[in-house]
């Protein structure tokens, strides 16, 4: 089950960030780590983490590292495509116009 951690950590420079980031990766089971939005949270995600551990490592270097949040990771499923029925609509009825034909014999104005 993988698990994302979120620990807030004061970074004030680029070479603190990378500090966190390689104390984070170190740590076993771990899959992916990224700073958050605000640039002071790290998000740590792996399967078998343990975010104890991992705040400890933290505090020795920074001397201050919160756990903000340990949960779980939901799968992110693709939207499924809606089926495309091709529906047609039935043909229209022919009509055609039906008038009485008289046929009586050859036409007068046939000329031979």
């Amino acid at each position: 089950m993988k698990q994302k951690i979120v620990i807030k950590v004061p970074m004030h420079s680029d070479k603190d960030k990378s500090k966190v980031m390689q104390i984070a990766v170190t740590m076993q089971g771990v899959s992916s780590v990224s700073i958050g939005k605000e640039g002071d949270c790290i998000e740590v995600i792996g399967e078998g983490v343990d975010s104890v551990c991992l705040a400890k490592s933290l505090r020795k270097k920074f001397c201050f590292a919160n756990i903000v949040s340990v949960g779980e990771v939901k799968p992110v499923n693709p939207p499924q495509p809606t089926p495309q029925f091709n529906y047609y609509p039935p043909p229209c009825p022919q009509y055609y116009n039906t008038c009485p034909v008289y046929d009586t014999g050859s036409p007068s104005w046939f000329f031979m």
